[in-house]
């Protein structure tokens, strides 16, 4: 390839980075600022910017970029042809009013589960799931009407995974804990943390949490939102949002301490390499490793609990919260109705419940009027508990909202890839646990930047994985980590049960 190609190529898809993120600073208005009257124009908006970047990406120009870039022997020119490819190949099929249908149904669907979730009522979203359900239908069935629908939109977020994979995958996962959840079962109850604390007061804590992971304000802000989230707009401009409860500290502060994760990945990537794909995360899934990473491995261990205390301490004098309060209320263990509040060991089984029933509507075995009872069903089953109500059952999370179906598998691949990334942290930092009990986490932002964050899209994300830790089992990361310190905890071993 010319180098003239190569800086048109470049020049290109970096216009499309560069309104990506104009898209990405009105998704971030739409669920912080933006008035409830702006809706209606808010849809237009995107609808507009979107189809443009549909425009973009499907400019015939880039399959000659393309065809030019074939055999090419520079990493990155080698690895922006392999992702720009698949992205270039997907988005051509799709016609353009398809894409203007969905982000105007995107925008009314965030608004109609507001409302629904405000009213606990799934009737007044249901119309709206099934209009983005039947959208992104016909958008994997434009893409490839000869592969699975569900495995097209996975593909989106975790390239290289199966349904046949995850269903793999979350069995085993699923047979390792549930006698974790027994032994622990059987064990006293660890007391919840309900101290109230003033919220504006608890913003100023978060920040400073942040702040010392190393997440850089310079290049960012926290803010609230309903369903927290991280929206990366470009180079010198990453948000999180959190949400704060006056009675429930260590939720708030997991929020934060999660999006922060993902915002240290999103601040350390190759921004150098910007307009060649390679200047982005590698997959939803490597995503999630990083905030479950900082918010579990990190956040939820006695050392780190014990550096907190002295935090809570300096802006809560009087609320007498020690090391152990925070450490066993961390890591307490029940079987609860919400999947952002859960503890690490039951995490993945409302993981589970969410790719079950995506499949199942999916593949027609399940109407969305059927949805809400279909979640009760599993969460009984699964979880033992049954949500009193919609809000708190089938309506908690924001992804369908926005038609991100195929995400929540994303979230239970970050916990695996994780549980590898810790073990071999450990291995390679003697004293790791020392220098974060001391506030000092250079040394594991260090890591993470070396081994996952430099790296950007220069390889898939399973790729990247095995180069950082090796040929490992992280299934079985995963259960020795949670046995290891769930059941130090509450005095089981893996043999109990």
């Amino acid at each position: 390839m010319t180098n003239t190609s190569w800086d048109a190529l470049v020049d290109h898809m970096g216009r499309i980075e560069t309104l990506s993120g104009v898209l990405g600073t009105l998704g971030w208005d739409e669920q912080t600022m933006m008035p409830p009257n702006a809706q209606k124009l808010r849809g237009e908006q995107r609808a507009l910017l979107s189809r443009l970047a549909h425009d973009w990406m499907t400019d015939e120009r880039i399959g000659g970029w393309l065809s030019a870039l074939e055999g090419a022997e520079d990493p990155v020119q080698r690895a922006c042809h392999r992702n720009l490819n698949r992205s270039y190949q997907r988005e051509r099929r799709v016609p353009g009013e398809l894409v203007d249908q969905l982000a105007r149904a995107r925008s009314d669907g965030f608004a109609a589960w507001i409302d629904a979730k405000k009213h606990s009522d799934f009737e007044r979203f249901a119309p709206h799931l099934k209009t983005l359900l039947d959208l992104s239908r016909r958008r994997a069935e434009a893409i490839d009407p000869n592969r699975h629908p569900y495995e097209l939109l996975l593909e989106e977020f975790d390239p290289g995974t199966s349904v046949t994979s995850l269903r793999t995958m979350f069995a085993r996962l699923r047979d390792g804990l549930t006698p974790l959840l027994k032994a622990i079962a059987e064990q006293p109850p660890i007391p919840l943390l309900d101290t109230p604390l003033d919220a504006t007061r608890q913003k100023a804590l978060h920040a400073d949490v942040a702040a010392a992971l190393g997440y850089d304000f310079e290049g960012g802000r926290l803010d609230h939102a309903e369903h927290p989230f991280t929206t990366g707009l470009g180079q010198g401009d990453v948000r999180i949002t959190t949400h704060i409860m006056e009675r429930d500290l260590l939720g708030g502060l997991g929020s934060t301490i999660h999006e922060a994760g993902h915002a240290l990945y999103e601040q350390g990537l190759p921004h150098q390499h910007s307009g060649t794909t390679v200047a982005h995360a590698a997959s939803y899934g490597l995503h999630e490793s990083q905030s479950r990473f900082w918010e579990n491995f990190i956040g939820r261990s006695e050392p780190f609990c014990r550096w907190l205390a002295t935090q809570v301490g300096a802006h809560f004098p009087d609320a007498g919260i020690d090391a152990e309060q925070l450490f066993r209320a961390s890591n307490r263990v029940e079987r609860g109705l919400i999947r952002v509040q859960a503890d690490e060991v039951t995490y993945n089984l409302h993981v589970i419940v969410r790719f079950e029933l995506e499949l199942a509507l999916f593949e027609g075995s399940l109407s969305v009027d059927e949805l809400p009872a279909a979640w009760n069903a599993r969460y009984e089953e699964y979880l033992g508990v049954q949500p009193p109500d919609d809000a708190q059952g089938v309506l908690q999370d924001v992804h369908w909202s926005g038609a991100a179906f195929g995400y929540f598998p994303s979230y239970t691949l970050g916990n695996l890839y994780a549980s590898s990334l810790g073990a071999k942290l450990e291995a390679e930092l003697p004293d790791l646990w020392s220098r974060v009990e001391a506030g000092d986490f250079a040394p594991v932002l260090a890591f993470l930047r070396e081994q996952v964050h430099r790296h950007g899209h220069l390889q898939e994300a399973p790729e990247i994985v095995r180069a950082a830790v090796g040929e490992r089992d992280h299934v079985e990361d995963l259960l020795s980590y949670l046995w290891g310190r769930h059941g130090k905890l509450y005095g089981v071993t893996r043999g109990d049960g």
